[in-house]
Formats: C-alpha cells, structure tokens, sequence
C-alpha cells in the first residue's frame, strides 16, 4: 500500500512536527507500537482499558509519522513530537481517523468489496463468499473479529494492488455502529444473512435490529447490490426504508409453498436435494454445487454468496466444489475416539441455535444425539422465552440427551421445556458436563456443543478428548 502525506494534509490539515516531504508515503498503516513500523503511520487507538497515546513517543523513533487526537495530549506531549523530526496529524478521534485511512486506501484500490452482516451466520457466510470469488485471484476477507469498528478497516489496510475481492464482515451491538462500517468500507455488495434476535437485549425489538442491520447500505454504491433472503417482511420493510437499488433475494425451492404474494419474490431459487448434499442452480439442466458444510441454513447461506459470485462476474459452473474452512467453534466437526462433535462453541444467538439442533438431528448414521447447551447472552427480557423455544426443539427432535449451562431463570425454563427427554441435567461447571457426558457417550453418537462466547464452552472439548480417549 501507499498513503501519500498529502492525501493526509487535505483530509487532517498541516501536521505538527516536521514539514513531510512531497514524495512522503506511508506503506502501512500500524496500531501497534510492537509492530515493525518502519516506513509506517502510527494511529495510537484509545479503549476502555488502553491508550496507544502511551506509546506514541517509542513509536515516532521508527514510524515515519503519526496520528494523534488533540485531547490526549498534554503540553509536554506535544512539545515532544517535534523532537523526532516526523510529521503528526492532529486529529479529534484516531479511531474515526483510522476508518478515513481504510475509506481512503479502499478508493485505491481495483478490487470488488462486498459486506455481510446479519443476525446468524456472518462469519460463515463470509467464508462461503471468499470461497465463492476464488475464481477472480487473489481475496482478502476479515479474521477472526475483524467485524467492528477497529477490525473494518484493519480489513481493508491489509488489501494490496494484487487483491481482487475484499469481503468485510460487520457486525454491531448498538445503531449505528454498521453505518460507520459502511461509509469506511463503500461497499459494492452488500449482503444481509437474516433479522433474528442477537442483541434483541441491547437493541429492544427485531425492528430495531432489522434497522441496525440495513444500515449496511448507507455507503452502498448507488450501482450495487443488495442480497437478502427472500420472504422475511420485516426484513423488506426495513429495506424498503432505506434502498432504492438493486436487490437480489434468495430462496430455496421449498420455501415458496405459502410464500406470501404481497412481499417481492425471489429472484434466485436453487433446489436442495433431498440427502441435502447438494444446490440445483437454475433448474435441473443447471450446475449442481455441493455444499460445504451441512443444513438447511448452510445452503441458504451459500446461496447468498453465489448470488455475489455472479454480481462480480463468476460463472457457477466454476463453483460446484468450494472449499470452505471456518474458524474454530464454527460448523467445525471433531472426532474425539468414535464420538463426532460439531463444536459450535464459539457464539450463539437463537436462529443459530435452532439451526445448530436441526443439524444434529438431520445427522445420517445409527447413533444417538446428545447437546451441550450454554446460556445465549445479550436477550434481555425475551431471554426466558428464547431459551425455553430452544430447549422446545431439542425436545422435538427428541434428543437422548441434554446438558444444560446455565443459570436462572434461562435454565429453569429449558428443565420445564425438556423435562421428558430421557437424560436431561443442569450443571454447575464445565467438568460436571464432561463427567456426565463421558457417562452417557457410546462410539458411533454424535455431540452438538453451542453457547454464547462468554461461557466459554470450547475448554468441554479437551476435557471430553481425555475422557474419550478410550473409545
């Protein structure tokens, strides 16, 4: 990458410290003061717990120049910054300023960028698009939590003149936090997955949330696109408030039966067949794309993402065998001896859950279904309700058995909701579900683990792969 100083000075005006050559360019762009920050800008950021201000100083004896914000700097700092002979912007935020530096670099940049954001399945969708725009060379997509107001640009910094595609995911926990994310990323595709209820506790409705979540097209070229799925009328009304342009909706096949007339129908329809293997494009003479990961709500997924792979020009045909890989607790399968796990620990909200459960008991092969189910957090009042729908279809698919990670009122309405299933326990720690499992698994059942990050279900894992060893 190259940042000119002067693209600097037009946006932050005439910095302090030394004048910048005219020929000055930046070729990173670093946050952190550890990092090699030769030939680099420096953006100290500011946190809750943190200010890069402290290390400002260490910095200006590598960085070719900085950013800081006028309101952490005492007379004493700023006398300091021009002993070291660099150029320092002065700005009100760095983190506002950080995003104008991805906005700016994005611009430079000949690659398509697409954003996805939605209530469930992001991250997934993200990678099924990264796989998807293959075919276009080189893609630079978001890591790990790359999907906040840090983690955007940081995304998009790190594309260079090889890149071809940049897929950015956002994600939001308050309004207006994906319309920030927007306007830095200018995104010529954007995707919503779904409007479910993740942060319903912060957000207060699914309305709100369906208004936090079409924030996304704020910065979305006046020529883009818009992919949703098809048939969800809050979704719509939500996208009617606030997109003129194109839009393509998604739907699998048998999901028109009862589709309501009055919304706008679909323009993408794919078949799932029936061992659910496979995507029919485009009628039966039409490719049929494997899916990568299983359920019904991985199909819809990639279903999202090949209609972004032909907005950008990629013929399906191209497409019938993509390689996906998630980040851990993900739609990751585990063989702990001869028990499969679908570890799912990393997050949860509701949808992803009832996805998650359907999964497991769609699951082909003689064994039984057990699940480890942790507290979905951020639901505020509707937490109760939401937990006991979840423990509601565990019962459905008749599970053999379910632990429960939770306190009250969330774990006393999945006892209620899940009472006749025929093994059934609340536990207190992550080893008395270990315990307990290792009682009741058998080689050939299968393991669904799923909560919210903070329960932190993923150290079950090398417990139970103790245990299991034996199998």
């Amino acid at each position: 990458m190259a940042l000119r100083a002067d693209q600097l000075t037009s946006l932050w005006g005439v910095p302090v410290g030394a004048a910048p050559p005219l020929d000055l360019v930046f070729e990173r762009v670093c946050s952190d003061s550890r990092a090699d920050l030769r030939g680099g800008l420096f953006v100290p950021l500011v946190g809750e717990r943190f200010d890069g201000h402290r290390f400002l100083d260490a910095a200006l004896r590598q960085a070719g120049g900085a950013i800081a914000a006028r309101g952490h700097l005492d007379a004493e700092a700023m006398a300091a910054l021009t002993a070291h002979g660099r150029p320092v912007w002065l700005v009100d935020d760095t983190l506002l300023a950080y995003q104008e530096l991805g906005r700016l670099w994005r611009r430079q940049l000949a690659a398509a960028v697409v954003a996805v954001t939605g209530s469930a399945g992001k991250t997934t969708t993200r990678e099924l698009i990264r796989a998807a725009l293959a075919p276009l060379g080189a893609v630079v997509a978001s890591i790990g939590n790359e999907n906040n107001d840090i983690g955007a640009p940081l995304t998009l910094l790190r594309a260079d003149a090889t890149s071809r595609a940049l897929v950015v995911e956002m994600g939001m926990r308050g309004l207006g936090e994906i319309e920030r994310l927007s306007r830095c990323a200018e995104p010529d595709v954007a995707v919503i997955t779904n409007i479910g209820t993740a942060h319903i506790g912060r957000l207060g409705s699914r309305e709100a949330i369906a208004t936090a979540k079409t924030e996304i097209v704020t910065a979305l070229r006046p020529d883009g696109l818009l992919v949703i799925p098809a048939g969800d009328p809050l979704l719509e009304a939500a996208v009617a408030a606030v997109w003129s342009g194109r839009v393509e909706r998604v739907a699998l096949a048998d999901e028109l039966d009862g589709f309501d007339p009055a919304l706008p129908p679909p323009s993408c329809v794919a078949h799932l067949a029936a061992d659910g293997a496979t995507l029919q494009l485009g009628g039966p003479a039409g490719p049929a794309v494997r899916l990568p990961l299983g359920g019904r709500h991985n199909a819809r997924n990639l279903l999202l993402a090949l209609a972004v792979a032909a907005e950008l020009g990629i013929d399906p045909g191209q497409l019938t065998a993509l390689q996906v890989e998630l980040p851990d607790g993900r739609s990751r399968r585990l063989q702990l001896g001869g028990i499969e796990v679908l570890d799912e620990t990393y997050n949860a909200s509701p949808e992803a859950v009832l996805a998650a459960l359907d999964l497991l008991a769609a699951a082909p092969g003689p064994g039984r279904r057990f699940a480890v189910l942790g507290t979905m957090l951020e639901l505020g009042a509707d937490s109760p309700r939401l937990h006991r729908q979840v423990a509601e279809r565990a019962m459905a698919h008749r599970l053999d058995g379910l632990v429960i990670v939770a306190e009250d009122p969330e774990a006393e309405v999945m006892l209620a909701a899940a009472r006749y299933l025929p093994r059934l326990e609340r536990v207190a720690s992550l080893q008395q579900a270990a315990d307990l499992l290792l009682g009741w698994l058998q080689p050939d059942d299968r393991l669904l683990l799923k909560a919210s990050r903070g329960v932190a279900l993923e150290q079950l894992i090398p417990l139970l792969r103790q245990g299991l060893e034996r199998f």
